[in-house]
Formats: structure tokens, C-alpha cells, sequence
């Protein structure tokens, strides 16, 4: 039995992977049939991939249903619409297109699942121990902030790149250079292909590597194959992946900006592994050199990209980016949610410092956890930058964790006090998995929602579901305004084009948004005559609402929120029960 469970890892992996799946895909059934895409960004994926299947260009990703009739560019690639098109193509013969979606949806998250449980899998069986691969997946399956990534409905980029962020930590372990070597530089080039969100996590890699090469010059191979692959990979994903929009010179995307800095941080790690001098005080001032290099290159060539981001004017830094909560450290977070998110890390931290201590004798085994230590202490400081890193730093403290609870586990299971035995394990599985922050908060009477934000969460809520929103297909199609946070959600679900999403190339759509419902009802009623905009739709007491009303007393919102409405808008029908407002705007 422990034999098969050695060598056949890779497929008993898979086939638990199958299993999950379909729990996953069965407990979440209810959000597949209403088509729950809960974020704005998993609506926008849908309309891009929809765009693709109904003839627009591969390489144009512009989006026309915003902001109409321009549209506007949105800075993803295509990567992550492959498997989600190709699911609906495999699922059409056999059902409605609505439904097709809806399986797609709720099938295509699941998938890279199996690569990040791969890769953790075969981090822990080379550091921890052969048959530590199932620990490693039950402590990926209770995390907080990683396995939403992967859940039906939640069809954007981010569980692609958690699942290259798993190959390329086991990548950074793998004893043998060149494979692990080719692991990081791939997964890495295909992250940067899909997005910029953990580009600094594929740049601690590669610092890694390096620094593996400046400590030991037999590790050149590694570098030389890592160097070759991240550059090469990086130049093929920009070919076949980067939108017509994308080859300007812009700094949020894999552009010509980001090509360029990847290639030549490619070719000087390959130099320095080629030449791979004796000395390591000569390795280390090379490398040292290499990065001053390409830090200095890349400030006087691309001065742009060190500023705000493109396309964001001051007003809207600070009316709409310095408040995006994801965004924020971890620090500033209400307990209730922060907590859960840093628990596992914290874990992860002092995991990683034991399995140091006890692989101090085994240089092979101390070099791998000395990786994996360095990455996840990385990981758990980059949440004192911004909070969307904890899916990230839960993922990489998933392999110390292992091996915290390979330790600990067996020693209450074997305790000679049956208490201790019960208890113990009980309270060990708790720590070690991170799951006790989720039963605190449970209990604890802390930053519980009020009635205020839960009335807000149901705005949220029953605003954006199908009967709400399709029921403005009685109309014909038209442009709506409406709130930015619920523009995606309405071009996905009705045959409306709105003004508005929440993403910065759309900046001054989101300005005039922003304004309108802010300033005087005249005002408001020139910008949405500006845009062509026909219909308005509101959603009381959703959270961008209750933005203009706090900030803006006496704007046009709030007076309508007040019953105020003026005389260029006329009320127009909906279902009895709908918790939204429609005006057609004279």
C-alpha cells in the first residue's frame, strides 16, 4: 500500500483531484445554475471569451459594450479563455448555449486545481516525506483565501496563477537543475503571459536561483536552463498571447515594457551562468551587478511605470484606487478578515523554521526548506503591502505546513494519555491547518456586520442575480447607466451595453460615472447625455451607493435616494418583487 502510494502519486493525485472536483461542482451547484459569477472581473472574463466565440479577433480584446460605441481595452490576454471556450464548444452539441456557459463556468475554475495540488504534492515528497502528498492536499482544501480562487463560477486568471505559483516553488526545490530549473522559468513566463499580479513573486524566483548559483557555481545549469526558458517562454507568450493594444508602451500588462526587461534579465543570467566563476565573491558581484543593471535600464528607459498607474488621474487615485480594499495591507483589515487570511502564513513561518532545524544535518533537504522558507517569509511580508496576496502566501505555506503537521500530529497521536490523543490531534490538525482562525472568529463578538452592511450585502447580493437583471430584457437593447460595479455584471446578462467597469484603462468612463451621481442633476443629465445613455438603473443601498450618498450629501444620487427625482426621468416598469429602480432618461 505505502508502495503504491509512492510511485503512483501522480495519478491517485489526479484521481482525488476528480473527486474534489465534482463535490465542489455538486455543493456549489446552485451558483452554476444562476450563473453566480460573483466578481466583476469573472463577468468581464465570460464577455471576452463570448466576443471570441462570436467572431471578434483573437488579438483584439477591446471591449464594446462598455463605454459604447468606443469600448475600451482591457489588459488581460486570452490564456485563461481557452479552456473556459473550450468547454462551452464541448458542451454545445448537447444543451443551450446559456447552459453551456453555465457548465463551463462552473467546470473551468476546477482545472488548474489539479495543477497546484501536483505541485505542492511533489514539493512535500521531496522535502517532507514520500508520503506527505495527501497532507499537503487536505491543507490546501481548508485554506481561506486560496481554494476560493479555485471554486465553480470564478473563471478569472487568479487560480491559473496560483497554480504556477505551485510548479514554481516545486520547481525551485527540484534536486535535478535542469528540470527544475526549465519548471520555474515556464510557470513563471506563463503567469506574466496571463497577468502582472505576481510578478513579484516570479522575480523573487528567479533571485532565488541566483543567489543558488552565487552560494554554489554548480548550480549553473540550473540558472543557464532557468534563464533560457523564462526568456524564451515570456517572448512566446507576448507572440501568441499579447492583445494589438498591448504592444504599446504601457506598464500593466506584458507589453513591449515588461518583454524587454524579461529578456534582458534571461540573457545576463545566462551570461553569468555561462562564464561561472570560481570565486563566489566574484558570483555575488556579478549578480549584484546584473540586477543594478537591469534596475537602472529599466527607470531610464520606462519613467512612466514608476509613477501611478496609466491611464489613473490623481482624482481618480483618490477616488477610486486608494480605496480598492484588496488593495490594502493587511493591517488595515477588520479583524474578522484578516485573521483567517494570516493565520495559515504565521503557521507556515514556523513550520518552515522546524523543518530548517531538523534538515540541519542533510545539506540536499536543508537547501530545498531554505528555498521554500525564503519564498513563504516573502510571501507572508508582501501582506503588509496588499491583502490580495494572502491566496498567494496561503498556497506557498501549504509545503511548511506539511511538514509541521508530519511532526506534530504523530506526536499526540502516540501520546500515552488517551485525552491528549483525542484533544491534541483535534487541536493540532486546528493550528497546523490554519482552521482555528475560522473558529475564533466564529465565536468571538468581533467586527460581526451590523444591519447596516448586511443591508448592503443583500443590495449587492439581489441586485446582481438573474431574475433582477434579465428582467430588463423586456426593453429594447439600449445603453444603461449605471453604477460602475455593476456594468460587467449587466452586459453579461442582459442584451444592455453599460458605461462603465471597474478597471483602469476605462478611467475617464469611470470619472464621468463617479460625477454624475455625485454632482447636480443637471450635471449628471449632460454626462449621460454625452454618452448616449438612455436608460439609468439604480440598486439602493449597494456598496457604491452608499459611496455617493456619504461623500456627495445633496448630489444628484442622493436626492434620488431621497425621492427627488427630476423631471428628465421617467420611471419605468419592473417586477413587483425587484430590488431595482429604472428611469428612462428624457
Amino acid at each position: 500500500m505505502r508502495g503504491d502510494l509512492t510511485r503512483h502519486w501522480i495519478a491517485l493525485t489526479l484521481l482525488a483531484w476528480g473527486v474534489i472536483a465534482a463535490w465542489f461542482l455538486w455543493s456549489h451547484w446552485p451558483q452554476v445554475y444562476w450563473l453566480a459569477l460573483g466578481d466583476t472581473d469573472d463577468n468581464m472574463r465570460l464577455m471576452q471569451v463570448r466576443a471570441w466565440l462570436n467572431g471578434q479577433a483573437w488579438y483584439d480584446l477591446r471591449q464594446y459594450r462598455l463605454n459604447p460605441p468606443a469600448g475600451f481595452d482591457i489588459h488581460w490576454s486570452r490564456i485563461v479563455d481557452l479552456p473556459i471556450a473550450g468547454l462551452i464548444l464541448l458542451f454545445r452539441p448537447f444543451t443551450t448555449e446559456l447552459w453551456a456557459e453555465k457548465l463551463a463556468c462552473g467546470i473551468a475554475p476546477l482545472l488548474p486545481l489539479s495543477i497546484a495540488m501536483l505541485g505542492l504534492g511533489a514539493t512535500v515528497r521531496r522535502l517532507v516525506h514520500p508520503l506527505a502528498w495527501p497532507v499537503a492536499i487536505v491543507l490546501l482544501l481548508g485554506t481561506a483565501a486560496t481554494m476560493p480562487m479555485f471554486m465553480p463560477e470564478r473563471i478569472d486568471h487568479h487560480g491559473w496563477q496560483l497554480a504556477m505559483l505551485s510548479l514554481t516553488v516545486a520547481g525551485l526545490c527540484d534536486p535535478r537543475q535542469a528540470r527544475g530549473g526549465a519548471m520555474v522559468g515556464l510557470a513563471s513566463a506563463v503567469s506574466l503571459a496571463i497577468g502582472l499580479e505576481l510578478l513579484p513573486y516570479a522575480a523573487m524566483a528567479g533571485a532565488i536561483i541566483a543567489l543558488r548559483w552565487v552560494w554554489d557555481r554548480d548550480e549553473a545549469r540550473r540558472l543557464a536552463v532557468y534563464a533560457v526558458t523564462l526568456g524564451g517562454g515570456t517572448g512566446a507568450g507576448f507572440a501568441a498571447f499579447a492583445s494589438n493594444a498591448n504592444y504599446a508602451m504601457r506598464c500593466d500588462a506584458l507589453t513591449p515594457v515588461w518583454l524587454s526587461a524579461v529578456a534582458a534579465a534571461g540573457a545576463l543570467l545566462l551570461v553569468l551562468a555561462l562564464a561561472n566563476p570560481a570565486s563566489r565573491a566574484v558570483r555575488l558581484g556579478l549578480a549584484v551587478a546584473a540586477a543594478v543593471a537591469i534596475v537602472v535600464c529599466y527607470v531610464h528607459f520606462f519613467p512612466q511605470c514608476l509613477g501611478r498607474l496609466e491611464g489613473v488621474s490623481p482624482e481618480l487615485q483618490r477616488s477610486w484606487l486608494d480605496n480598492v480594499r484588496e488593495a490594502k495591507p493587511i493591517y488595515k483589515h477588520p479583524f474578522r478578515s484578516a485573521f483567517p487570511i494570516s493565520a495559515l502564513p504565521v503557521v507556515g513561518l514556523f513550520g518552515a523554521g522546524l523543518a530548517l532545524w531538523m534538515a540541519r544535518r542533510d545539506p540536499a533537504r536543508l537547501r530545498g526548506w531554505a528555498v521554500v522558507a525564503l519564498f513563504a517569509l516573502f510571501a507572508a511580508l508582501m501582506l503588509l503591502w496588499q491583502a490580495r496576496a494572502g491566496p498567494a502566501a496561503q498556497l506557498l505555506a501549504v509545503p511548511s505546513a506539511t511538514a509541521l503537521a508530519w511532526v506534530l500530529i504523530p506526536l499526540v497521536l502516540n501520546h500515552r494519555v488517551m485525552a491528549v490523543r483525542v484533544f491534541g490531534t483535534v487541536g493540532a490538525a486546528l493550528i497546523v491547518s490554519g482552521l482555528f482562525a475560522g473558529l475564533v472568529i466564529r465565536w468571538l463578538p468581533i467586527d460581526r456586520p451590523n444591519k447596516y452592511v448586511q443591508r448592503v450585502n443583500r443590495a449587492n447580493a439581489r441586485c446582481a442575480t438573474i431574475p433582477s437583471l434579465t428582467a430588463l430584457n423586456r426593453y429594447p437593447a439600449q445603453t444603461v447607466f449605471t453604477f460602475t460595479d455593476l456594468g460587467p455584471r449587466l452586459i453579461t446578462l442582459t442584451h444592455h451595453s453599460a458605461i462603465a467597469g471597474p478597471y483602469h484603462r476605462n478611467g475617464d468612463a469611470i470619472l464621468d460615472v463617479q460625477h454624475a451621481f455625485s454632482r447636480s442633476p443637471a450635471e449628471a443629465h449632460a454626462i449621460m447625455k454625452r454618452h448616449g445613455a438612455t436608460l439609468l438603473l439604480l440598486c439602493p443601498d449597494m456598496a457604491e451607493s452608499t459611496i455617493y450618498r456619504s461623500r456627495n450629501p445633496g448630489g444628484f444620487y442622493d436626492r434620488l435616494a431621497h425621492g427627488q427625482v427630476p423631471a428628465w426621468l421617467t420611471p419605468l416598469p419592473l417586477p413587483a418583487k425587484s430590488p431595482l429602480r429604472l428611469f428612462r432618461i428624457d
